[in-house]
Protein backbone atom coordinates (compact mmCIF):
# COMPACT_ATOMS: atom_id res chain seq x y z
CA UNK A 1 0.00 0.00 0.00
CA UNK A 2 2.65 2.54 0.99
CA UNK A 3 4.94 1.54 -1.85
CA UNK A 4 2.23 2.29 -4.41
CA UNK A 5 1.61 5.74 -2.89
CA UNK A 6 5.31 6.52 -2.83
CA UNK A 7 5.73 5.43 -6.45
CA UNK A 8 2.80 7.61 -7.53
CA UNK A 9 4.14 10.58 -5.55
CA UNK A 10 7.57 10.10 -7.08
CA UNK A 11 6.18 10.06 -10.61
CA UNK A 12 4.17 13.20 -9.90
CA UNK A 13 7.26 15.02 -8.63
CA UNK A 14 9.18 14.05 -11.75
CA UNK A 15 6.20 15.11 -13.89
CA UNK A 16 6.17 18.58 -12.30
CA UNK A 17 9.92 18.94 -12.87
CA UNK A 18 9.52 18.00 -16.54
CA UNK A 19 6.55 20.35 -17.03
CA UNK A 20 8.58 23.32 -15.75
CA UNK A 21 10.92 22.91 -18.71
CA UNK A 22 8.39 22.08 -21.45
CA UNK A 23 5.74 24.26 -22.99
CA UNK A 24 3.67 23.61 -26.07
CA UNK A 25 2.64 26.22 -28.63
CA UNK A 26 0.35 26.24 -31.63
CA UNK A 27 3.31 25.60 -33.97
CA UNK A 28 4.88 23.01 -31.67
CA UNK A 29 2.34 21.39 -29.29
CA UNK A 30 3.31 19.32 -26.27
CA UNK A 31 2.77 15.59 -26.83
CA UNK A 32 1.72 14.34 -23.38
CA UNK A 33 1.76 10.61 -22.62
CA UNK A 34 -0.09 8.72 -19.91
CA UNK A 35 0.04 4.99 -19.45
CA UNK A 36 -2.02 2.85 -17.15
CA UNK A 37 -1.82 -0.88 -16.64
CA UNK A 38 -4.37 -1.61 -19.37
CA UNK A 39 -4.16 1.35 -21.78
CA UNK A 40 -1.96 4.14 -23.13
CA UNK A 41 -3.05 7.66 -24.00
CA UNK A 42 -1.45 10.49 -25.99
CA UNK A 43 -2.64 14.03 -26.48
CA UNK A 44 -1.11 17.06 -28.14
CA UNK A 45 -1.70 20.23 -26.12
CA UNK A 46 -1.27 23.89 -27.05
CA UNK A 47 -0.32 25.32 -23.64
CA UNK A 48 -0.51 28.95 -24.79
CA UNK A 49 -4.27 28.62 -25.31
CA UNK A 50 -4.90 25.60 -23.07
CA UNK A 51 -6.45 23.54 -25.84
CA UNK A 52 -6.01 19.93 -26.91
CA UNK A 53 -5.03 19.75 -30.58
CA UNK A 54 -5.30 15.98 -31.12
CA UNK A 55 -5.73 12.80 -29.08
CA UNK A 56 -5.24 9.09 -29.52
CA UNK A 57 -5.53 6.20 -27.10
CA UNK A 58 -5.80 2.46 -27.03
CA UNK A 59 -9.50 3.01 -26.19
CA UNK A 60 -10.29 4.52 -29.61
CA UNK A 61 -12.80 2.39 -31.51
CA UNK A 62 -10.48 1.55 -34.41
CA UNK A 63 -7.54 0.75 -32.09
CA UNK A 64 -9.53 -1.09 -29.43
CA UNK A 65 -10.75 -3.60 -32.01
CA UNK A 66 -7.16 -4.65 -32.66
CA UNK A 67 -6.72 -6.16 -29.20
CA UNK A 68 -5.29 -5.53 -25.74
CA UNK A 69 -4.25 -1.94 -25.06
CA UNK A 70 -1.56 -2.41 -22.42
CA UNK A 71 1.32 -3.74 -24.49
CA UNK A 72 4.04 -2.41 -26.82
CA UNK A 73 2.06 -3.19 -29.98
CA UNK A 74 -0.85 -1.06 -28.78
CA UNK A 75 1.56 1.76 -27.92
CA UNK A 76 2.98 1.62 -31.44
CA UNK A 77 -0.52 1.84 -32.94
CA UNK A 78 -1.35 4.83 -30.71
CA UNK A 79 1.91 6.53 -31.73
CA UNK A 80 1.12 6.07 -35.40
CA UNK A 81 -2.45 7.32 -34.90
CA UNK A 82 -1.42 10.50 -33.05
CA UNK A 83 1.23 11.23 -35.67
CA UNK A 84 -1.28 10.87 -38.51
CA UNK A 85 -3.79 13.11 -36.74
CA UNK A 86 -1.22 15.80 -36.02
CA UNK A 87 0.19 15.72 -39.54
CA UNK A 88 -3.33 16.05 -40.92
CA UNK A 89 -3.74 19.24 -38.85
CA UNK A 90 -0.42 20.62 -40.12
CA UNK A 91 1.71 20.06 -36.99
CA UNK A 92 5.02 18.48 -37.97
CA UNK A 93 7.01 19.08 -34.78
CA UNK A 94 6.10 18.47 -31.13
CA UNK A 95 7.65 18.71 -27.68
CA UNK A 96 7.64 15.24 -26.09
CA UNK A 97 6.33 15.06 -22.50
CA UNK A 98 6.84 11.57 -21.10
CA UNK A 99 4.71 12.42 -18.06
CA UNK A 100 7.16 11.20 -15.44
CA UNK A 101 7.40 7.72 -16.94
CA UNK A 102 10.76 6.27 -17.89
CA UNK A 103 11.61 6.41 -21.58
CA UNK A 104 11.49 2.69 -22.28
CA UNK A 105 8.93 0.04 -23.10
CA UNK A 106 5.55 1.41 -24.13
CA UNK A 107 6.53 5.09 -23.89
CA UNK A 108 9.55 4.53 -26.14
CA UNK A 109 7.49 2.43 -28.58
CA UNK A 110 4.89 5.19 -28.87
CA UNK A 111 7.54 7.86 -29.49
CA UNK A 112 9.43 5.82 -32.08
CA UNK A 113 6.23 4.92 -33.93
CA UNK A 114 5.26 8.60 -34.08
CA UNK A 115 8.74 9.45 -35.40
CA UNK A 116 8.52 6.74 -38.04
CA UNK A 117 5.28 8.30 -39.35
CA UNK A 118 7.08 11.63 -39.87
CA UNK A 119 6.54 13.52 -36.61
CA UNK A 120 9.62 15.46 -35.43
CA UNK A 121 10.50 15.79 -31.74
Amino acid sequence: MFIKKDRKKGRQKIRVRIRKKLEGSSERPRLAIFRSAKHIYAQAVDDAVGRTVATASSLDKDLKALGYGGNVEAAQRVGEAIAERLLAKGCETVVFDRGGFLYHGRVKALAEAARSKGLKF
